[in-house]
């Protein structure tokens, strides 16, 4: 399994009827996910995109969502902002340096942190309509030209972050290390040429 140690930039919990997250110093996260977070539950209702009918109650996928300052980077300069993209205005309750390549981060893959608490990612989290309409309202670009709504669903496409559960409980602190696992399938799942 491959390995790569990235750090935790900030941490971020919030209820807010915008989605936005406020900053802390660290973040508790139990089974059921963000201690204090809008999202921290076992199921959760569907909305369009998913599997089942609108609504159904299902198993909570999205405990916890992470980006990474390399991707807001990108996405910033896509998006021609005269102001960074935080991960409290994104609604993420993890920045994470040293990924680049966050979102891209396989199903199944586990970050570990010094507390003991462990996460898995479970898919990419693409950005949404919602989302881009906000940003639009909250700031400008070096050009002075408005922001669509949908400037960030172009600017983020595949940069968004990542959604995950949590695996074990335990406190995630701003500035701790984190050890990425990268999810490889098992060997004894590829199948021979004789089979």
């Amino acid at each position: 399994m491959k390995e790569i140690t990235a750090k935790v930039v900030s941490v971020h919990a919030g209820s807010n009827d915008d989605l936005s997250k406020e900053q802390h110093p660290s973040i508790q996260a139990e089974l059921d996910g963000i201690v204090g977070d809008r999202h921290q539950s076992y199921s959760r209702k569907t909305w369009r995109g998913d599997k089942q009918p609108q609504g159904t109650v299902r198993r909570n996928e999205r405990q916890w969502s992470a980006v990474s300052v390399e991707e807001l980077a990108d996405i910033q300069k896509k998006m021609d902002l005269t102001e960074p993209l935080s991960a409290t205005s994104l609604g993420a309750n993890l920045c994470l340096k040293g990924l680049p390549d966050l979102s891209r981060l396989p199903k199944g893959t586990l970050l570990k942190f010094p507390s003991g608490a462990e996460l898995i990612v479970e898919e990419y989290n693409p950005p949404c309509l919602h989302m881009g309409k906000r940003l639009a309202a909250l700031h400008d670009t070096n050009s002075g030209k408005p922001l669509s709504d949908t400037a960030f669903s172009k600017a983020a496409k595949l940069s968004r972050g990542v959604v995950g559960v949590v695996e074990v409980a335990g406190q995630i602190n701003a500035g701790d290390d984190v050890t990425v696992i990268l999810y490889d399938s098992p060997t004894w799942l590829a199948r021979s040429a004789d089979s």
